[in-house]
C-alpha cells in the first residue's frame, strides 16, 4: 500500500493538472461558436441606421435591422418550425460613478412561420397579435426588420447635462424551438443569430 501513494498521488495531481487545462479552456470553447463566426460565414443579425429623434413630448426611435438567416435556420422555417425574435429596447442614464440607469426596458417580440399547404409566411406581433402574410422569406423578414417611431423616453424626464443611450439588441429564442431541436441549436454555430448590444446617444 505504502508503495502506491507515490502513484497514487501522481495520478492526483496529473487529474488536477488537466482539470486546471480544461477550466482555462472553457471560455474559449465556450467562445467557440460566438455570433463573431457567425457574421464572418455570412448569417447573423445587425442592427443599423437608428434614429432618436424628439417629436412633441417623446423621444422616438427609428432602426433598420438585418436579419440574414442560416442554412439550418431557413431548412427549420421550411419544415414548419416557427422562429421567435426578441427587440429588447433600453433606455439608459449614464451615471459617473454607478451603474448606468435603466429608464425604460421594453421587447418586441415576432414569431415567423412558413405553411406548407399555404405556400406562405406568417408573421405575428406577439405584443399586438396582429398577423401577417408574405409570399416570400425575404418579404416576412422586410417587416421585423423595421422599427419606426417607438417612444423610448419621455420629453419630461430628459434632465439638462445628463448623458442618455438607447440600446437595441436581437436574439432568436432558442428556448422556443421544439424540445428535439434546442440541444442541437445550443450546440451548433448556425443557431448563434443574435446581434450584440449596439448603443446610440440620445441627444436633446
Amino acid at each position: 500500500m505504502i508503495n502506491k501513494i507515490p502513484i497514487l498521488l501522481k495520478n492526483f495531481f496529473l487529474s488536477a493538472s488537466l482539470c486546471g487545462v480544461f477550466l482555462w479552456l472553457l471560455p474559449v470553447l465556450s467562445h467557440a461558436d460566438a455570433p463573431v463566426l457567425s457574421v464572418a460565414e455570412g448569417f447573423g443579425v445587425k442592427v443599423k441606421n437608428a434614429e432618436i429623434a424628439l417629436q412633441g413630448d417623446s423621444y422616438l426611435l427609428s432602426a433598420d435591422i438585418d436579419y440574414r438567416l442560416s442554412v439550418r435556420a431557413k431548412e427549420a422555417l421550411q419544415n414548419g418550425v416557427p422562429l421567435y425574435w426578441d427587440i429588447h429596447i433600453k433606455t439608459l442614464q449614464h451615471r459617473d460613478y454607478f451603474l448606468d440607469s435603466t429608464l425604460a426596458n421594453a421587447v418586441i417580440r415576432y414569431r415567423i412561420q412558413y405553411h406548407a399547404l399555404l405556400n406562405m409566411y406568417r408573421v405575428r406581433d406577439e405584443g399586438s397579435r396582429e398577423l401577417y402574410n408574405f409570399s416570400t422569406l425575404s418579404a416576412a423578414l422586410d417587416l421585423m426588420s423595421t422599427i419606426r417611431n417607438y417612444q423610448v423616453l419621455d420629453k419630461s424626464a430628459y434632465v439638462p447635462g445628463k448623458r442618455y443611450a438607447v440600446g437595441i439588441k436581437v436574439t432568436l429564442d432558442r428556448d422556443a424551438l421544439p424540445l428535439p431541436l434546442r440541444p442541437v441549436a445550443y450546440a451548433n454555430s448556425q443557431w448563434y443569430l443574435s446581434s450584440d448590444w449596439t448603443l446610440w446617444p440620445l441627444t436633446k
